[in-house]
């Protein structure tokens, strides 16, 4: 299976977003933790380093969530490094160098829809809220989405 990432502009903390049955491969291969061997654990927050060649590109923490239980319900993690674009773009690269590709707009609300974590009103919901210009629109597709999310913890 493919793997994705998705990245976001330039800011204090950006993020890069792995989803797919290579990931936790692809990020044992470029972050590390200061002597330690990594151990991923689902639902768990880990503090290190993204190295390329030995060489500190940034310090970072990732998220690991381990499938079903992640948005896409694949295994997934996230990177949040500092946010500059010469480093989300290091490390961009270096995910794409170990086999990642890149995410198109909307890829991991897709799969999250193609794998039956979401529903096609859900999928809308979040386009609806990514796209809301209006405090008055925003409401609306909170409410559409929130609706569904509620049915699912009762």
């Amino acid at each position: 299976m493919l793997q994705f990432l998705q990245l976001f502009g330039n800011a204090g903390i950006g993020i890069i977003r792995m989803s797919g049955e290579k990931s936790f491969e692809i990020i044992k291969k470029i972050f590390k933790q200061k002597n330690q061997e990594i151990k991923i654990e689902p639902n768990t927050i880990k503090y290190g380093y993204i190295v390329d060649d030995q060489k500190v590109i940034d310090e970072v923490l990732v998220s690991f969530f381990k499938a079903p239980k992640s948005f896409t319900t694949e295994d997934m993690c996230e990177i949040n490094s500092h946010g500059g674009m010469i480093v989300m773009n290091k490390i961009l690269e270096l995910c794409l160098k170990n086999g990642a590709e890149v995410a198109e707009p909307g890829e991991f609300t897709k799969r999250a829809f193609l794998n039956g974590r979401i529903d096609l009103s859900q999928a809308e919901a979040i386009v609806d809220v990514i796209n809301a210009k209006t405090e008055k629109e925003l409401n609306a597709s909170e409410k559409q989405l929130n609706r569904r999310i509620i049915k699912n913890f009762k």
